[in-house]
């Protein structure tokens, strides 16, 4: 049966703007590199980047790394130095940055975690929500 989250595979237009986005902005390490991919850890995170056609979602989805609190300042500054946008400003709990890649993946970067999150919706549910 399922034990955990494996891997996360994004599609990128350019490996190698992605894998310097990723490397050398975000901090991810790089394990592997090839013509049409690469393969990059962050943590426990196993991160393949996949040269693809990208298509634009306008969903909700998007990717939350863990961050420190004490960092979320330095981090959104470092973004915007890069010019990176912006692309949600954060109405919930723990302190978070929303950012777009350069194939304009929805990211984040988060300080809280899903206790956090679940004592705050305690304290006020979403509409409906039932806890289990």
């Amino acid at each position: 049966m399922l034990a955990g989250l494996n891997h996360l595979t994004i599609a990128v237009s350019d490996v190698n703007r992605s894998f310097d986005f990723y490397v050398n902005l975000l901090g991810f390490t790089p394990r592997a590199k090839w013509a049409k991919g690469a393969y990059l850890s962050l943590g426990d995170l196993w991160l393949c980047l996949s040269q693809d056609a990208v298509s634009a979602r306008q969903d909700y989805t998007h990717y939350a790394f863990t961050i420190a609190e004490q960092h979320i300042k330095s981090f959104r500054e470092k973004l915007r130095d890069a010019g990176v946008v912006e692309w949600k400003e954060n109405k919930s709990e723990g302190a978070s940055v929303y950012f777009l890649d350069p194939d304009h993946h929805r990211l984040e970067a988060h300080s809280g975690g899903l206790e956090s999150r679940l004592r705050a919706c305690q304290e006020k549910p979403y509409d409906g929500m039932i806890f289990y």
